[in-house]
């Protein structure tokens, strides 16, 4: 019985979680989010979006839930957000993208509002309204999309088959523009064999 080394994939998340403090660290330090810091009412003219594709999903044709490894994913994004300050959660009305966002949702102590991912627009115009800090799931070809409309960088498209491990943070404020940062988190894609 071959026992696997789980050992890599821990060094792997330390080493992400390095490269999210560093990024954030660098951000904080530019001169518009020390403005930002310390006057109140830029701040709140700031909206914050994390957003991410649903995790890992059955093979169902009808509406799939998640499989094993994308409750698991959720559980981590939850983890990861738990300190965010996210005080909206977004979803489509699929049960994959709902059993993504509700844990992440429940650790928040927030409900799960839904939006039609026909119809991106009026999202990013809501949350834009609303200003705060937002999590949206949606799927492989509305993510990048959304992080287009809210005015950030999508980056290369996504692995529709095998990649679930994006995490955009598009930072909008009306002094200093748009700021993208693309992380992974749980289980890394590995873009070389598509699993």
């Amino acid at each position: 019985m071959k026992v696997k080394n789980y050992y890599p994939i821990k060094i792997m998340n330390a080493l992400c979680w390095l490269v999210f403090l560093a990024l954030l660290s660098a951000f904080q330090f530019t001169p518009c989010y020390s403005q930002m810091a310390t006057n109140q009412e830029d701040e709140s003219e700031s909206t914050v979006v994390f957003l991410v594709r649903h995790a890992e999903k059955t093979s169902e044709k009808q509406d799939p839930g998640l499989t094993t490894d994308g409750k698991m994913r959720a559980m981590e994004l939850a983890r990861l957000l738990r300190s965010s300050g996210i005080e909206y959660v977004h979803s489509s009305d699929y049960i994959r993208t709902k059993e993504t966002a509700n844990p992440a949702a429940a650790i928040l102590g927030l409900n799960t509002e839904l939006y039609n991912p026909r119809d991106l627009e009026a999202l990013a115009m809501n949350m834009k309204v609303k200003g705060g800090k937002h999590l949206v799931v949606g799927h492989s070809n509305t993510t990048p999309s959304l992080v287009a409309i809210l005015g950030g960088d999508p980056h290369t498209p996504i692995n529709e088959a095998a990649e679930y491990d994006r995490l955009y943070i598009v930072t909008i404020n009306d002094d200093c523009g748009v700021n993208t940062i693309l992380m992974r988190y749980g289980k890394a894609y590995e873009e070389s064999t598509g699993h």
